[in-house]
């Protein structure tokens, strides 16, 4: 089983699991929200970072131990670890549409910021002033929120709103990004659900044959990498070649990484609700 997406701590294990493996305990979990602008979700306590999570984000929590929660997201199933600082109660109503936005503690623009909230962070709008939106912990202006429910819809542009973001391995936001966590938030914009590293990505869409022309928003595989079809001639990815979410020509991409790292492109995918 894929530990990324087999929700067992190696104490409990989620109900779906019953009858396919050994656990202490068996949970149907309990549903927390995320409660930082930014969170890392770790492969065990104080581990590695696997993925980040955003405000607001639901979080199904299976077992707690050394001041963390053990868990899953519920946008894409991933497992890991967070601390339990990081989670709090939310009834969320809109998310930020904007490559990254900012809480504020009172409704003025001269106001100092009180945190950075990436694309992706969802909060509870309960009123506006202004050209703010207030919500329980600050003002955001409104003019960067969407209800929940409501997506952009072009996943290359998107993207292109991220260009010159670090990059940062296991990243999800502004603040530093990897390549299949920019393909996941630009594809989560656009409510096109997707899972959170490169090789589970790799089912996403159909197949697209080596004669037909690539378009843009088609996903180019190689292992371990993933870049989104800016146009005919260019991709846009997060790469560790630059350290940057960057273009790059795609003829020029595939020979590079071949040329580097041995790879060879290995999948190309085209998403049925991709724009024309």
């Amino acid at each position: 089983m894929d530990r990324r997406l087999t929700p067992f701590s190696g104490r409990v294990a989620h109900l779906s699991l019953r009858d396919q493996i050994d656990a202490e305990e068996f949970s149907a979990g309990n549903i927390r929200r995320i409660a930082l602008p930014l969170v890392d979700l770790l492969r065990a306590p104080e581990g590695a970072r696997e993925r980040q999570l955003w405000l607001g984000e639901a979080f199904c929590v299976l077992d707690t131990r050394d001041g963390h929660a053990y868990g899953f997201a519920q946008k894409d199933g991933y497992c890991g670890w967070l601390p339990l600082a990081a989670l709090g109660e939310a009834s969320p109503t809109h998310w930020v549409a904007t490559p990254g936005t900012h809480l504020y503690p009172e409704p003025r623009v001269q106001a100092r910021e009180i945190a950075a909230l990436p694309m992706g962070a969802e909060v509870e709008v309960v009123g506006h002033s202004g050209i703010f939106a207030q919500t329980p912990l600050g003002f955001v202006p409104s003019g960067h929120l969407l209800p929940l429910g409501k997506t952009l819809n072009d996943p290359v542009a998107v993207a292109e709103g991220l260009l010159g973001t670090p990059y940062l391995w296991g990243g999800n936001s502004r603040a530093g990004i990897d390549c299949s966590g920019l393909v996941q938030l630009a594809l989560h914009a656009c409510g096109i659900k997707s899972k959170g590293d490169a090789d589970q990505q790799e089912s996403l869409g159909l197949p697209l044959p080596e004669s037909d022309p690539l378009q843009r928003g088609d996903l180019l595989f190689w292992k371990g990498h993933v870049a989104i079809v800016a146009d005919a001639a260019r991709v846009i990815h997060a790469n560790g070649h630059s350290m940057s979410v960057a273009y790059e020509g795609i003829d020029a991409c595939i020979a590079r990484i071949r040329s580097s790292e041995g790879l060879a492109l290995r999948a190309r995918r085209r998403l049925q609700s991709a724009p024309a």
